[in-house]
């Protein structure tokens, strides 16, 4: 388990921030979301093939594609779906993989733990970010 000393560090070093699931929609919680952290100084960036900019940002079909290094991989996505993230998130040398309130997968958890990344399961980064940081 990740704790909030590490969760701060890792916020307080991270640039950019690769959002996976990511809404083009306004009233989409994942929107929201990139939204407060784009205006704490977080580079946003889309990763979503469904659309083709969200925020100000070009989206990506999939991490592979984006053309800059990540710290922070936030995922929007039903569990099912995060062990392919997560593999991706390694083999690209993010530095922490953030999976959302309702969002988890312990296997996906456990290699990315392996591979020397944070991993935050269930937890929204906008809540943590407001309590603990802003």
């Amino acid at each position: 388990m990740t704790n909030d000393d590490q969760i701060a560090k890792v916020l307080a070093a991270a640039k950019t921030i690769a959002v996976v699931g990511l809404s083009d929609k306004p009233w989409r919680p994942s929107y929201g979301v990139s939204s407060y952290m784009q205006k704490q100084g977080y580079r946003i960036i889309p990763v979503n093939p469904n659309i083709e900019a969200s925020l100000g940002e070009k989206a990506y079909r999939r991490l592979e594609d984006m053309p800059e290094e990540i710290d922070i991989v936030n995922i929007f996505r039903k569990p099912e779906h995060v062990g392919a993230i997560v593999d991706s998130a390694i083999r690209l040398g993010a530095k922490c993989v953030w999976m959302q309130e309702g969002v988890y997968d312990h296997a996906a958890a456990g290699r990315a733990y392996a591979a020397g990344l944070t991993v935050i399961e269930n937890r929204c980064i906008l809540k943590y970010h407001r309590n603990q940081v802003a």
